[in-house]
């Protein structure tokens, strides 16, 4: 043995000798980072981190802190069942053919590899607790909603006393439901009575019981979707006197394709009273600090099991959320920033990027491969997105990112596609491929998307670039597969 050694060049020698001695550079000895998944329900960037100056969020900032927080993270369209799919498949809506709220994706795609199923085929314990498919809020807490079995090994669906306590909700609309309305109801009990409550107690039990195997734990939370349910003490962090509703120009919707409106909230804030709108406000907020409280619980049961060091944690919201701007629109299905931009944090151990914040442009269907990246697992299914792992290591690195969004329209009996691509400066936006409107927003010099400047000749070589790009990417075509209208 020692005069086959000799004959080896010993730099060779000593990097071969090195890995025999640590025995951690091969990937079948380097250990398993465990995966906390964390999903939230319609929940914009009013977040204390993200400089929201009235949110009660220091836990969201205590995962700031740990992580990375992506500071310009988009959905790849605002809608929550093709949301969730598009994320959990790593594939654009035009791919699973996914647009409305009870399609599932397994009808388009049947022998595609989610990325919990991903970890399922490499030995994790792979569960979850909650909302992570879709479920019809309020109808389906409690049920498996509209879940895909192949992704997990174990789940659970906790239900809580805000079922119970529904006819107690106070609706603003009462010709709406109350999942579609401003409706809220500061709650009597305690944290964990309340759904969201018990899926991180049930969360927390499951960490600990697969603590000893590498595990994907899903944790879907049901809170800030409407209604607004949070206990009591929530509330009373919030008040009403020093809130205000968005600031508009008063011809905000002058230059705003009809389209570009929700299909569900044409008229400025439903045509209810700015005091109405207010405590709709604060009823959210206070949904927003109860979600807080619940993901810091999760991060203290890392700590208390010694898992911080070997488990990557990940929280998302399926996108943004509206409240009052431009004029009063509220909830989802614009291509606005408020609604296709949403909260992305990302925390890796030891990560070099840790505890900063990054600028960069980046998208939701990025989240599947650079999990399966940071795991070392080899995705079998082609994915566009990108690997953000340069960014964790290096937030503000160059990067050049492309989000781009959609959402399908029922129209009047004449379904349309509105697709949108954010750049880092500029945001474009067609409705039906142009025909019934175009949006040309300057981010350097109007983030809050007031002025559309697509009518302005000199911009035209920034619309073609962009639209060239929104092509490659975003079908403007509606999809010729069945979906429901009624459930856009």
């Amino acid at each position: 043995m020692t005069r086959q050694f000799s004959k080896i060049p010993s730099s060779i020698l000593i990097i071969f000798l090195s890995i025999i001695d640590t025995g951690c550079q091969t990937d079948q000895k380097q250990p398993k980072y465990n995966v906390l998944f964390i999903a939230i329900d319609d929940l914009a960037r009013t977040i204390s981190s993200y400089d929201d100056p009235i949110a009660v969020t220091p836990h969201f900032e205590r995962l700031a802190r740990m992580g990375v927080q992506f500071n310009k993270a988009y959905c790849q369209i605002p809608l929550c069942n093709p949301s969730r799919a598009s994320l959990m498949t790593g594939l654009r809506p035009d791919a699973i053919n996914v647009f409305d709220l009870d399609e599932h994706f397994r009808d388009h795609i049947p022998d595609i590899v989610t990325l919990p199923q991903l970890f399922r085929k490499h030995d994790y314990w792979v569960g979850r607790v909650g909302k992570l498919y879709h479920y019809n809020v309020p109808a389906g807490i409690g049920t498996n909603g509209l879940d895909d079995p192949d992704s997990w090994d174990e789940v659970c669906n906790p239900k809580g006393r805000d079922k119970s306590d529904e006819h107690l909700i106070f609706n603003a609309e009462p010709h709406r439901k109350i999942s579609a309305a401003l409706s809220w109801l500061a709650a009597d009990g305690a944290d964990e009575e309340q759904t969201d409550g018990m899926i991180v107690s049930e969360a927390i039990r499951q960490m600990v019981k697969h603590k000893d195997k590498p595990f994907f734990l899903g944790v879907g939370l049901f809170r800030p979707h409407t209604p607004y349910v949070a206990p009591r003490k929530y509330f009373e962090l919030y008040n009403s006197s020093e809130m205000t509703l968005p600031y508009a120009p008063s011809n905000d919707r002058g230059d705003i394709p009809y389209a570009a409106l929700a299909h569900n909230c044409k008229i400025p804030n439903y045509g209810l009273s700015d005091s109405i709108c207010i405590e709709a406000k604060k009823a959210y907020y206070a949904s927003v600090s109860f979600v807080d409280v619940q993901v810091g619980r999760l991060l203290d049961a890392l700590e208390e099991n010694q898992l911080t060091e070997n488990t990557i944690v990940v929280l998302w919201s399926d996108h943004g959320y509206h409240l009052g701007e431009h004029g009063g629109i509220w909830q989802k299905r614009t291509l606005f920033e408020e609604s296709s931009g949403a909260p992305l944090y990302i925390y890796v151990p030891k990560a070099k990027g840790n505890g900063m914040q990054s600028n960069q442009v980046v998208e939701f269907i990025d989240i599947y491969p650079t999990l399966a990246s940071l795991c070392n697992l080899k995705p079998e299914n082609e994915l566009p997105g990108r690997d953000l792992s340069p960014l964790i290591d290096q937030p503000d690195s160059a990067w050049g990112g492309k989000a781009f969004t959609q959402i399908l329209r029922p129209g009047e009996g004449n379904p349309m596609m509105g697709r949108t691509v954010k750049t880092d400066r500029w945001r474009y936006t067609e409705w039906n491929e142009g025909t019934e409107g175009s949006e040309l927003y300057d981010h350097q010099n109007d983030s809050q998307e007031f002025k559309n400047l697509a009518a302005d000749s000199s911009m035209q070589p920034v619309i073609q670039q962009l639209r060239s790009q929104l092509d490659e990417n975003v079908s403007g075509k509606v999809p010729t597969t069945p979906f429901n209208p009624a459930r856009l």
